[in-house]
């Protein structure tokens, strides 16, 4: 099934999650956020949701253990949360000795390595959560791109796009699901 648009993409994956709550009520899902909420967010944090995720979370919010709680989470966890992909980077690079080859030739300080690991992960795509460690780059007039599950440098596609993550992650056997291959995203995909 092909989508042309996000907002119908993210309607889809909102249209799985609701069914799924119906059936296991593993979670929660409330009212979707507000067009002033999704702005609000992406002003404090800086960045903007992609067209499918911004649907999705416009039509429902998934609540509970594992969602981040864009309502009403306090600022510091949802900093957290945001910085996750990043960080994780960050990490590898001082404690498992983690140098990106495009960088150029690694510096022998970690306090030099980890600057400018931080300049180059500037102008890559920003991962949001989507749940848990599962993140999807952000980008207004974006959609289509694949969910990654993201632990440090340890990176896997977990859909190979919103759709298909939310049938991945709670529809898991499902014979139905299409695959084709992901769209690319920059840096990320190296990582794999």
């Amino acid at each position: 099934m092909d989508f042309d648009n996000g907002a119908a993409l993210g309607l889809a994956a909102a249209g799985l999650l609701k069914e799924h709550v119906l059936r296991h009520k593993r979670f929660v899902l409330e009212a979707g956020l507000t067009e002033a909420e999704l702005a609000a967010l992406e002003k404090r944090f800086g960045f903007e949701f992609a067209d499918d995720h911004r649907a999705l979370l416009a039509e429902v919010l998934p609540t509970g253990r594992g969602w981040p709680d864009w309502r009403a989470g306090d600022s510091e966890t949802l900093r957290r949360q945001v910085d996750w992909p990043v960080e994780g980077v960050l990490y590898d690079v001082v404690e498992n000795d983690f140098w990106y080859e495009r960088w150029g030739e690694r510096p022998s300080r970690d306090e030099e390595a980890v600057e400018q690991a931080k300049a180059h992960l500037a102008t890559v795509p920003r991962m949001i959560p989507i749940f848990v460690h599962r993140c999807l780059p952000s980008g207004r007039g974006t959609f289509g791109y694949p969910v990654l599950s993201m632990h440090q440098t340890d990176i896997i596609h977990y859909g190979f796009d919103l759709l298909d993550y939310v049938s991945t992650e709670f529809y898991p056997g499902d014979p139905d699901r299409p695959t084709r291959h992901p769209m690319p995203i920059p840096f990320w995909d190296d990582l794999l």
